[in-house]
């Protein structure tokens, strides 16, 4: 059964990441209106942020975002976006937030949240809300002993994975929690809410405290994957008093709550517009890709890369991540997720194509699939998949043309020319990708891979892709899914509140879908069968060296 929207209505859908504030308008037909963006760095740069963040000199590992730019953030993006959007024919807003960040509110903010002036702007009021002014990140890693308390508390990495979906990760929300509670304990005393970054934009759209989202709150290491509960277990091991502070879990799909009187007085909003459960990146970039078969996979490259795919039962185990699904509660998404993404190729490019991308790019189709043998591992941070440190590694691996590994031999090498340095860390990536998507259980070659994020945009990096996988790429009309698929949820919670219950999220478009702005197009064809052989081989050795690195140099 197909549903329809009410006419000439909007659905207006955000997306809170590491460096700016996206906003993505739809019609009621799914169509792109209107799009915005507030990059923090130069538009708010009076945070002095590098990227988004704060890399702390004195924490080896610590990196935060000052909460109030945020706040800052949602005010001026409003302002942007007001002489291109009718604010009275917004229905609802949704949102996304970059996963794992974590806001600690005072004492007495839900009272603030609940009496805001229209006429001044949300940062002059929301000054003193917060107990701790910096907001721990997703690239934070400075959290390693309290993953290890937390996982020993609970019997084990497998056992928390088993409970929660995933093992402890140092930027995950409950690690991040132990550790103010643990060095900042007046801190923790003076909160009175913990709120995701998803859930604390949220807030501010409703005037008082939204729930975290299922979704969402699995990326913490505190949620009953199966029971979609805070798991007493690890709460308690976590912090005291926690639950108390995180309030109640909610589906991604539910209302969060009508916007408040300050953006109805202040914007023009209509005060029956409303706001639907905000969720992270990651859920919000499978909705806004459509999303829906076991066998298609997602890769998004951003400031973070991943991959994700579905799943209709949970396996967890020690790598990867289980989250509800954000558009269907009956399944699982899964996910991989690497610090080392659009930062650390802007540095090979910046040292090695002078910091021009048509250089890289002529340097990628120059140098030939397999790179000669040239393998490499870059890391400008701490890196989650695998757990190493800082460090590059650049390895020669002779003898490709036999089909054994064993025949394989490895020479470590200091450095590469820079056009072979430019395939290593393309190559490099992808390679990782598959052949930790093929150990948690995802196919190999893919159906199809769809890419987003903004080296989408990039031609040369997606031939690498089909290469490796073996499967043809598909791209959607704009990189930034996560706006987009938020957008989508707030179409989607509007008419699941309309209908009184959960209806599927493709009964909105399952008929047309290619006149919407969801529709994805294929940019690249499978590779050639004779090199994913090939990469097939490379991908085992990669996975060997990669144990052996983390053998020696590991952080878990």
């Amino acid at each position: 059964m197909g549903y329809s929207l009410p006419k000439d209505s909007l659905f207006l859908g955000f997306d809170s990441s590491t460096q700016s504030l996206k906003a993505t308008v739809l019609d009621d037909d799914l169509n792109i209106v209107a799009s915005d963006v507030v990059h923090f760095d130069s538009e708010l740069s009076h945070y002095q942020t590098k990227d988004g963040v704060y890399r702390d000199p004195m924490v080896d590992g610590r990196i935060v975002s000052p909460t109030l730019m945020w706040v800052e953030a949602l005010d001026l993006i409003l302002e942007k976006l007001k002489s291109k959007v009718d604010y009275g024919k917004v229905v609802a807003i949704s949102g996304s937030g970059q996963q794992h960040g974590s806001v600690y509110w005072n004492k007495g903010s839900k009272a603030m949240l609940a009496s805001l002036d229209p006429t001044k702007p949300l940062v002059m009021q929301l000054g003193n809300a917060f107990s701790t002014k910096d907001s721990p990140i997703w690239m934070d890693s400075s959290t390693i002993s309290q993953c290890r308390e937390i996982e020993k508390a609970v019997g084990g990495a497998l056992e928390l994975s088993k409970l929660t979906g995933s093992r402890a990760y140092e930027r995950f929300t409950g690690p991040q929690i132990r550790k103010i509670f643990e060095t900042q304990k007046e801190v923790y005393c003076e909160t009175e809410r913990i709120s995701l970054v998803s859930s604390f934009m949220a807030s501010l759209l409703i005037g008082g405290y939204a729930s975290i989202d299922e979704a969402d709150g699995a990326g913490m290491n505190l949620m009953d994957i199966n029971q979609r509960t805070w798991s007493k277990t690890v709460i308690e091991v976590t912090a005291p008093g926690l639950e108390e502070k995180l309030g109640q879990l909610a589906p991604s799909y539910a209302v969060a709550g009508l916007i408040a009187p300050y953006f109805v007085k202040r914007f023009h909003f209509k005060d029956n517009c409303l706001i639907i459960q905000w969720s992270g990146d990651n859920p919000n970039s499978l909705a806004g890709l459509t999303l829906n078969t076991p066998g298609d996979l997602a890769i998004s490259l951003g400031t973070s890369d991943t991959v994700f795919g579905i799943t209709s039962e949970a396996r967890p185990g020690l790598e990867g991540h289980i989250f509800p699904n954000p558009v269907d509660p009956s399944c699982f998404m899964v996910m991989l997720c690497y610090k080392n993404g659009s930062l650390t190729r802007e540095d090979v490019r910046n040292r090695c194509a002078e910091r021009s991308w048509d250089i890289f790019n002529q340097s990628l189709e120059k140098t030939p699939p397999l790179n000669g043998g040239k393998l490499g591992f870059y890391y400008i941070d701490h890196e989650i998949l695998p757990p190493l440190p800082v460090g590059f590694h650049r390895y020669v691996l002779e003898n490709l043309t036999g089909d054994s590994v064993d025949e394989i031999k490895v020479h470590e090498m200091q450095e590469f020319d820079p056009p072979s340095e430019v395939r290593a860390v393309i190559e490099g990536q992808f390679l990782s990708m598959r052949g930790h998507a093929e150990r948690f259980g995802m196919p190999t070659p893919p159906k199809r891979i769809i890419a987003t994020g903004g080296a989408s945009a990039n031609e040369s990096i997606l031939k690498s892709i089909a290469n490796i996988f073996g499967c043809p790429i598909y791209t959607v009309q704009r990189p930034d899914s996560a706006s987009l698929g938020a957008a989508l949820r707030a179409a989607h919670g509007w008419l699941c509140d309309k209908e009184g219950g959960f209806v599927p999220i493709s009964s909105m478009y399952e008929d047309k879908l290619d006149k919407t702005s969801l529709s994805a197009k294929l940019a690249v064809p499978a590779g050639d069968k004779e090199l994913l052989s090939k990469y097939t081989l490379i991908v085992k050795k990669r996975m060997q060296i990669e144990k052996n690195l983390v053998e020696r140099l590991g952080r878990s």
